[in-house]
């Protein structure tokens, strides 16, 4: 078993801790408020999943796959076909990037998995009954339990670093976005 938690314990701590999260957490966020969360998640999940798919890390777990249902809730939210976008926050291209440089590396990308899949099993189900919308983000086709143990199964404490850097990056999402209009 891993002690892979234990291990990015203060990175995950520091995330949490970030005025956006409060946000999230505290019921009051506007469409357009979560539509660009949502918008800046979108293209981080598309790489992350596109690339373990590719590995087969969702393999007999496919209710993993978050991209579809966040650029699903994104189009609920955003008012009309005729808006422009919300901004890319920096910190997404420069995840992107990141991805691209340890593609080949599937104990790196399963590290992301866990930060960021881990979380919606876990504490994105507090977050999905405060935020707009139908929050398909955090509904997953399969068993909860089921695909945490999927996970659990292909961590080692060797990931741990790795893990670390995917918290850097959700931390620096959250700091930006308090940065935007609105904010």
């Amino acid at each position: 078993m891993s002690n892979l938690k234990e291990l990015t314990w203060e990175h995950h701590k520091n995330a949490e801790r970030q005025k956006f999260v409060k946000e999230l957490m505290g019921g009051n966020i506007t469409n357009e408020r979560y539509a660009t969360y949502l918008f800046n998640q979108h293209p981080q999940y598309d790489i992350l999943e596109a690339i373990a798919m590719m590995q087969g890390h969702f393999n007999g777990a496919p209710a993993l796959r978050r991209a579809p249902s966040i650029l699903a809730d994104f189009e609920q939210l955003w008012a009309g076909g005729d808006k422009e976008r919300p901004p890319l926050c920096p910190v997404v291209n420069d995840y992107v990037e990141h991805m691209k440089t340890i593609m080949d590396d599937p104990q790196k990308i399963m590290a992301h998995v866990y930060v960021r899949h881990m979380g919606d099993l876990s504490g994105g189900q507090m977050i999905a009954r405060k935020v707009p919308g139908n929050g398909r983000f955090y509904k997953f086709k399969q068993e909860h339990d089921f695909l945490k143990a999927h996970i659990r199964s292909k961590l080692n404490d060797d990931m741990a670093e790795e893990a670390k850097i995917c918290f850097d990056f959700a931390t620096q999402l959250f700091k930006e976005m308090m940065e935007l209009p609105n904010a």
